[in-house]
């Protein structure tokens, strides 16, 4: 039984309502910002048009900072309840063990994540479940009218629509493309059950520049072995049909050195494909209304930022901005506009923005640049292997003193 089935999620009736904050979207950035918005006390009205949120490919493990970030906000004990913890992961590089790693890491399927948040929200902040038919902002009064005819009046509009264009447009912001098709995820289950698979999750880097392959990670998720691949190729790419077509064949010959350890990869499940670009938005500063999370911007799920950049733009606006905007008359651009400059926010998006590009050029660039940051990258790596198997074999006891 789903989180969504075992919580009744509240639902607002239609009409008319008056709030101190409008979110519209109710993904992972609507919904938790609008459980930390109601229980600071603030009048909170969250929108989307469907009531339990749909299965959806997207991210699907984070780390300790994360964590650490959900606890601020209130929410670690929901969020653990929602994920499979991990604790140790074994790093290959090279074709081999090159470091077992104490890390703590956090796995989930995205919907279920979605729908237990929607869960934990408070009474006074209930899901209202429809369509957004027609969006106004100023620099005092927000209104969002639903295709059901209800109007939510808000001094503060939110858009947290994550990759939907409609209100974003409505509004008349548009996106701006830094690096399309920038990457592309793979996910599917293997066909092993966790006690054969064993506590310890898997990081396996790409051996050849040639495969364009960044990493394959195996972790579990509740009484699932799951994978991710993250690649930098496009959907069209006949090299990613072939592998839909015969996974398990191009996993052995990609990465042989990890098969018995991944059930000889074997799978459970179809093979789903996400496309990513990497975006950012302009036009955003305006009357009344504030842009979050993949909403604003997006990054390449392959080095781990999105959840965190997600989190960091609830931290920021509900611990400093949103209770300072509230409580001086009017919402305009210049108050909007301190969000945006919040150095801790412009630090993540912009780490985020620049790992996400950096990640990708050192994977597949031929120049001469890349081939010796590369030269240099892995030399120190062979080094620490070295290094490793010289004080393994000094700290093994002679035949003399054994």
């Amino acid at each position: 039984m789903s989180t969504a089935e075992k919580h009744e999620t509240p639902a607002a009736p239609p009409g008319r309502s008056e709030v101190e904050v409008a979110i519209v979207g109710a993904g992972l950035a609507g919904t938790v910002l609008a459980i930390t918005l109601a229980k600071a006390g603030r009048k909170v009205a969250l929108v989307d048009p469907h009531r339990v949120h749909h299965d959806e490919f997207r991210a699907e493990k984070t780390r300790a900072e994360q964590m650490a970030l959900f606890e601020k906000l209130g929410l670690g004990q929901v969020f653990r309840s929602l994920v499979t913890p991990m604790t140790e992961i074994d790093i290959f590089r090279f074709g081999q063990l090159f470091e077992h790693k104490q890390a703590s890491e956090f796995a989930f399927s995205y919907a279920p994540l979605v729908n237990g948040m929607r869960a934990a929200l408070p009474p006074q902040a209930p899901l209202t479940v429809g369509k957004v038919a027609e969006v106004s902002t100023g620099p005092d009064r927000q209104r969002v009218v639903l295709a059901d005819g209800s109007v939510i009046d808000a001094r503060l509009l939110v858009v947290a629509t994550g990759y939907s264009e409609a209100v974003r447009r409505a509004i008349g912001v548009e996106r701006v493309e830094e690096s399309k098709a920038h990457s592309l995820t793979m996910g599917f289950d293997l066909a092993i059950s966790p006690r054969d698979f064993g506590p310890t999750s898997i990081a396996y880097y790409g051996k050849r520049i040639a495969d364009r392959v960044a990493y394959l990670t195996v972790f579990r998720i509740g009484e699932r072995i799951r994978a991710n691949m993250f690649l930098y190729r496009t959907v069209a790419d006949p090299w990613v049909r072939t592998f839909r077509e015969n996974p398990q064949r191009m996993l052995l010959e990609l990465m042989p050195e990890i098969a018995a350890r991944c059930g000889n990869f074997a799978l459970a499940s179809e093979v789903e494909v996400r496309q990513v670009s990497l975006t950012t938005t302009q036009g955003h500063r305006r009357d009344g209304v504030v842009f979050i999370g993949d909403a604003f911007a997006t990054t390449c799920p392959a080095q781990g930022d999105g959840i965190n950049r997600v989190l960091t733009d609830v931290d920021c606006l509900s611990s400093t901005h949103i209770p300072a905007w509230l409580e001086t008359p009017g919402m305009a651009a210049d108050k909007i506009s301190a969000f945006y400059d919040d150095p801790v926010k412009v630090g993540a998006d912009a780490r985020a923005l620049r790992v996400s590009i950096y990640a990708k050029r050192i994977n597949t660039e031929t120049g001469l640049e890349w081939r010796l940051r590369r030269l240099r990258n892995n030399t120190a790596r062979q080094l620490m292997i070295l290094g490793r198997k010289i004080s393994h074999r000094e700290e093994l006891p002679t035949a003399s003193a054994a």
